[in-house]
C-alpha cells in the first residue's frame, strides 16, 4: 500500500433535528437586509438559523441541540436548527452557500464541504461560496456491531467478513460517496474482505436499523454511538484515531487492533456565507469559542466522545482545502464513485 493511502484523515459528518431553542418564531430570512460590518455589536437582532445538511439523529444533532441552545442564551435570541437532508449534504450546504450573507444563517459543517467538490454537478462550490467560521469539535469514527452478530473483537470481525465476503452489512450514516464510504473501502483493502455496505441519510436511521437488528455493523462517529454502548445496545470493535478516546477507554485504535497507520477523525463546524461581513463572522466565532470553552458546555460534549477544537475561522477553509486533496487521492486509488 502506497504512503498516500496510508495518510491520517480529517473526516466529518453532521446530523440534526428541526427544533428550536429559545423563544420567539423564525423571521424570513431571505427579506433581511444585510449585516454591515459596522453593525456587528449588535449582531443578532432577530432569530439566527443552523442548517444542517443530513437526517435527524446523531452526533451533530447533539452538538447543533447544544450550540442551539447555548447560543440562544447567549444572544437571547430564538436558534432554530433546521436539517435539510440529500445529495451527500450538497442540498443543506448549499442551501447556506446561496443564503444571504447577513450572519443569520449558519451551517453546521463537515467534511461533506470537501467530498461535494470532487462531485458532479454540486450546486454550489464549497471553497468560493462559503467561509469558515469555527471547527468546532473532532470526533473519531467507531466501528460498532450488533450484539447478536456474535463478535466482541475487532479481530473477530474480520475472522467472520473473512468468512462470508459480501454478506456482513454494513451502514454507511453519511451515503454513498461520504466519509464513512471512504473509510469503509479502506477499511475492506486492508481486511482483504468485502463487507456489504447499505447507505443511509444520517445516523439516526442508520442507528435505528442496526439497533433493530436489520444491519449488521456501522462505522459512526464516537459522538453518535457512546450512549448505546454503554448501555450495551451496541458492540465498539474500534476506534479510528491513532489514540484511544477518553469517552470509551476501554475500546482499542484499529492500530491497536492490527491496522497499521488507519487514522481517521472527524470534523464538525459552523461555516457561512461568503458574502458575510469579516466583523460579523468574528463576533459569531467569539461567542461560539466561549460557549464551547464553558466548562459545562465542555464537559458535556467531551463525555459524549467529542475533542473541543474551537479554532479560528481561517482552520475551517484550510482544512475544506487540505482534505478536498486527500480524497482526491483516495477516491482515485480507491476507485470510488461520488455520486
Amino acid at each position: 500500500m502506497s504512503s498516500k493511502r496510508k495518510s491520517a484523515w480529517r473526516l466529518g459528518l453532521g446530523l440534526a433535528a428541526g427544533v428550536v431553542v429559545g423563544a420567539g418564531l423564525l423571521s424570513n430570512f431571505a427579506g433581511s437586509a444585510p449585516v454591515a460590518s459596522e453593525d456587528a455589536n449588535r449582531y443578532p437582532n432577530r432569530p439566527v438559523k443552523i442548517v444542517v445538511p443530513v437526517a435527524a439523529g446523531g452526533s451533530a444533532d447533539k452538538l447543533a441541540r447544544t450550540l442551539a441552545q447555548k447560543l440562544g442564551e447567549k444572544w437571547r435570541q430564538s436558534v432554530v436548527v433546521e436539517n435539510q437532508p440529500g445529495a451527500s449534504s450538497a442540498i443543506g450546504n448549499a442551501a447556506v452557500a446561496h443564503a444571504r450573507g447577513d450572519g443569520y444563517t449558519l451551517l453546521l459543517a463537515g467534511d461533506a464541504l470537501s467530498l461535494n467538490a470532487l462531485q458532479a454537478s454540486v450546486p454550489y462550490d464549497p471553497v468560493k461560496d462559503l467561509q469558515g467560521v469555527t471547527k468546532a469539535v473532532v470526533n473519531p469514527q467507531l466501528l460498532v456491531v450488533r450484539p447478536g452478530l456474535g463478535v466482541k473483537t475487532f479481530q473477530e470481525f474480520v475472522a467472520l467478513v473473512k468468512q462470508r465476503p459480501g454478506e456482513i452489512s454494513l451502514a454507511l450514516p453519511g451515503g454513498t460517496g461520504s466519509l464513512q464510504h471512504l473509510a469503509v473501502e479502506l477499511l475492506n483493502e486492508r481486511m482483504g474482505a468485502k463487507t456489504n455496505q447499505i447507505p443511509y441519510p444520517g445516523g439516526g436511521p442508520a442507528t435505528l436499523d442496526v439497533l433493530g437488528g436489520h444491519v449488521d455493523a456501522m462505522l459512526i462517529t464516537l459522538a453518535a454511538a457512546t450512549e448505546n454502548v454503554r448501555s450495551g445496545k451496541l458492540v465498539a470493535l474500534a476506534v479510528t484515531t491513532p489514540t484511544r478516546s477518553g469517552a470509551l477507554p476501554d475500546v482499542p485504535t484499529m492500530q491497536e487492533a492490527g491496522l497499521p497507520d488507519y487514522a481517521v477523525e472527524s470534523w464538525q463546524g459552523l461555516s457561512v456565507p461568503a458574502s458575510t461581513p469579516r466583523a460579523v463572522v468574528d463576533r459569531i466565532n467569539r461567542d461560539v469559542v466561549a460557549v464551547l470553552r464553558e466548562p459545562d458546555t465542555a464537559a458535556l460534549l467531551e463525555n459524549l466522545g467529542f475533542t473541543i477544537a474551537a479554532t479560528a475561522p481561517e482552520a475551517v477553509d484550510q482544512t475544506v482545502r487540505d482534505d478536498i486533496a486527500t480524497y482526491r487521492r483516495i477516491i482515485a486509488s480507491a476507485d470510488v464513485k461520488l455520486k
